[in-house]
């Protein structure tokens, strides 16, 4: 029984810390595409901040897949067609922006083209991610965001020191009601309770009707944990944080050695 898709997470994964994809690891996936064996992006990033590495690494034609949002939205990246998508309603906006003033962090609200965000002192966190995922930022304020506004995600960012201490006052009903995961040190994600990569990972199993057992899952850090736990075989990072490699089957060398290359050549490619 072999690997038939593999869902590679990006930032701390994919790309190395200066940013890129190696030579050796577009080789190994292409290699791995050509075998037949399906390779997803599996990404917090929008789908804008996922386009140029779909490019680079060939994923872009019919049947190619991509999981953006943490697992919000599951496309197809030739027409961007949506296999699944869990979103979050108004009402939702205007609880968990709520719950940002009462912890004292910075809030940023994205749908499928631009982030908003209503904090007059923009975090330059949030100009961050902006710049990161290529979407543009806009100011506005609470009443302006109108329920018109299709919500994907929702992003709390603070200093880490600052954002830990506030996350370890989130009261247990809104954990309970939202997926929330931190994607980096300055990033909790507020998402639709159905809404993670693994349950992402499912979606696409079954849409792909490839048994969840044949599936493997790279990823470094908390947002991948559920992705990690649902794939026949989960790959943490040598880079990655603790509570995911405690939840991995298998660990793979960092994303500065190759670590994605190495882990589809020991594990997946025939």
């Amino acid at each position: 029984m072999g690997i038939k898709l593999v869902a590679i997470d990006i930032d701390g994964t994919l790309i190395n810390s200066k940013h890129e994809i190696t030579v050796k690891t577009k080789e190994v996936i292409a290699e791995a595409k050509a075998q037949g064996i399906k390779i997803v992006i599996a990404t917090g990033r929008p789908y804008p901040g996922v386009v140029k590495i779909l490019k680079e690494l060939n994923l872009e034609e019919q049947g190619d897949y991509v999981i953006t949002y943490n697992g919000s939205l599951v496309q197809e990246t030739d027409t961007q067609k949506a296999i699944a998508s869990h979103g979050l309603s108004h009402d939702d906006f205007i609880e968990i922006e709520a719950m940002s003033r009462s912890l004292g962090v910075n809030l940023h609200t994205i749908d499928s083209e631009k982030i908003y965000t209503a904090n007059q002192h923009i975090s330059p966190y949030t100009i961050h991610e902006a710049s990161l995922v290529n979407m543009p930022l806009y100011y506005r304020s609470v009443d302006q965001m109108t329920d018109d506004i299709e919500v994907v995600k929702m992003m709390m960012v603070a200093d880490p020191e600052f954002l830990d201490t506030a996350i370890a006052k989130v009261p247990t009903w809104f954990t309970d009601k939202y997926s929330v995961s931190k994607s980096m040190p300055f990033y909790y994600e507020v998402l639709n309770k159905q809404a993670n990569k693994g349950l992402a990972l499912i979606e696409l199993a079954e849409y792909l009707n490839i048994p969840i057992a044949e599936t493997m899952a790279i990823g470094d850090n908390e947002n991948d944990l559920e992705m990690i736990e649902a794939a026949g075989k989960g790959v943490a990072m040598a880079n990655a944080v603790s509570k995911l490699k405690a939840v991995a089957d298998l660990e793979t060398f960092s994303n500065d050695e190759d670590g994605v290359a190495e882990a589809i050549k020991k594990y997946v490619l025939k």
